[in-house]
């Protein structure tokens, strides 16, 4: 890699967190010229545009991303999460045979330490804090996590050397654009429909989901959902070792017998992790999450008795099924990360028995909601819609029956309905099934509005 570096040019798409770390991780390692561009316009990257003006190699493109900005000059090209691959920029690069990499094939080249891959279409942010946590329990040191939880891989170059660990969340985005990215143990939690608007189609989603088996050797552990058709069928594409987690027994990994979370090794007894009603997170979908973790963290040596010892303590992470507070008997509960249907239908199904005020809608991804809008009959009171998907949302409900729903134009008006429509016991949940770029920068943005709203309403309860 650091051929394609220094003394080279480099073109960066994106100025998210991700792009601004891949610039100071090239301009550290010796590029010649690094030019970043962005669709934002100038005035709304005034943060961002402030640091670079500390790296004099670097300038920046706003407003767009011209394909004239790839010439026959450049090394390669770094793509940031998220950003289309449909954009002429990337197929102006695929013409001159310039090399398309993500930003965490860049990180890949200079880290040192092990790194624990997690990806899935649910889950990947708790799952990668609960391994975290789990091999820091069992006296791992350090153990960081990066990727797409929030702090980029590149971000973590040099700071961490071989006798750590990397707990990396990793999105379909990111692993699309690899060539040399190898985890030593690589995690696939499940996989359903999603980001079909960015990949063409649910196969070619798969596929770059399953990129981060690809590079695995023999040496190396692949933990893998039993339980899930999709997933489980990569066993025949891995050459490394395949580490099973499932609700049920499994040959070698950890499986759910009798309530009992266990571990099985072939030619020993199964051994007891903890009982499946210790478990602190609430919800079927993180029944799965931490059987997920448990096998990756004893694959990276982590002792039975602290991987237990976390899952009886490890609570909800922000924006993931999050509470916020407690008002007249109704809980207000922050799913932000609910960006599509699947994991909005394990949110309503996370409490058994209590009726729901569904807040949902944001950016279209080309989502099918007909499954979610089944579950929503059954578990939901009212559904509030907000966002470009508010319409598409609401015809499949009706096709299932459910007609109790409201559509409003924020995410203040949302929470306004939801507050004087519910009744002590019930839950207002805001899991949006959407992406949230239609109107906020980010789901954590989305979450932390809600988070502002409910509290408002807390004071404002307090103050009368």
């Amino acid at each position: 890699m650091i051929n394609l570096i220094k003394g080279k040019e480099i073109l960066v798409v994106g100025m998210a967190r991700s792009g601004m770390a891949a610039v100071e991780l090239l301009s550290g390692t010796g590029a010649a010229k690094i030019t970043v561009t962005d669709q934002k316009q100038h005035e709304e990257l005034q943060t961002e545009l402030a640091k670079l003006e500390c790296y004099p190699v670097v300038t920046a493109v706003t407003g767009g991303n011209p394909p004239e900005l790839v010439t026959n000059s450049l090394a390669m090209i770094i793509k940031s999460p998220g950003v289309p691959p449909s954009l002429e920029i990337f197929k102006r690069a695929e013409e001159l045979g310039v090399p398309v990499l993500s930003e965490i094939e860049l990180a890949y080249a200079f880290i040192r330490a092990p790194l624990i891959g997690i990806t899935g279409t649910n889950g990947k942010t708790t799952t990668t804090a609960m391994v975290t946590t789990m091999l820091k329990e069992a006296r791992f040191n350090p153990v960081v996590s990066a990727g797409n939880i929030g702090n980029p891989l590149t971000g973590v170059v040099g700071k961490i050397g071989s006798q750590g660990v990397i707990v990396a969340e990793l999105s379909s985005f990111q692993l699309e654009n690899i060539r040399s990215f190898r985890p030593t143990i690589a995690v696939f939690l499940n996989f359903a429909e999603d980001h079909t608007d960015y990949h063409g189609s649910i196969d070619q989603y798969l596929k770059a989901k399953s990129r981060i088996l690809e590079n695995q050797t023999e040496g190396d552990y692949a933990v893998l959902n039993a339980g899930d058709p999709a997933v489980a069928s990569l066993e025949k594409k891995t050459r490394s070792q395949v580490i099973w987690f499932d609700r049920v027994p499994v040959q070698l990994g950890v499986g759910l017998e009798k309530d009992r979370v266990l571990l099985y090794n072939p030619g020993c007894s199964p051994e007891l992790i903890c009982l499946r009603d210790e478990i602190a997170l609430p919800g079927e979908h993180n029944l799965e999450n931490a059987l997920a973790a448990s096998a990756a963290a004893w694959a990276a040596g982590a002792d039975l008795q602290s991987i237990g010892t976390v899952l009886r303590s490890f609570h909800a992470i922000e924006h993931r099924l999050e509470q916020v507070a407690t008002l007249g008997g109704v809980d207000f509960i922050n799913d932000s990360k609910g960006t599509n249907p699947g994991a909005t239908i394990k949110a309503l199904q996370s409490f058994p028995g209590k009726k729901k005020i569904l807040i949902a809608g944001g950016k279209d991804k080309c989502g099918d909601f007909t499954e979610l809008a089944e579950v929503i009959e059954h578990e939901a009171r009212l559904l509030v819609l907000i966002g470009e998907t508010s319409s598409k949302i609401a015809r499949a409900v009706e096709e299932a029956g459910f007609n109790n729903y409201q559509k409003v134009k924020t995410l203040e008006e949302a929470v306004n309905v939801a507050w004087k429509e519910a009744r002590s016991g019930d839950i207002v949940l805001l899991s949006p099934a959407c992406a949230s770029w239609d109107m906020f920068t980010d789901y954590e943005a989305r979450g932390n509005l809600f988070k502002e709203l409910v509290r408002s309403l807390k004071n404002m309860r307090e103050a009368e």
